[in-house]
């Protein structure tokens, strides 16, 4: 879809550490020094190129910490 692009979210209190997320996306996604993945509680813009990578990462979270949003650009 032209004009689209994804967010990706990961819940705090849902995320518990298991790093499969920066496992399977690790040109998008990286790890602290606890072993969390270092946008836990966050949202950001996934670049196009990224896209499969996310929803990979959305695919292997086994506590469903990671959602994926599409948005529209206006």
């Amino acid at each position: 879809m032209v004009g689209a692009m994804i967010k990706l979210t990961v819940d705090a209190e849902l995320c518990t550490g298991h790093g499969r997320c920066y496992t399977v996306a690790p040109k998008l996604l990286a790890y602290d020094a606890e072993g969390f993945v270092t946008i836990r509680g966050q949202t950001i813009d996934v670049p196009v190129e990224l896209e499969p990578a996310a929803r990979d990462a959305e695919m292997a979270c086994p506590e469903s910490a990671i959602s994926i949003v599409e948005v529209s650009d206006p």
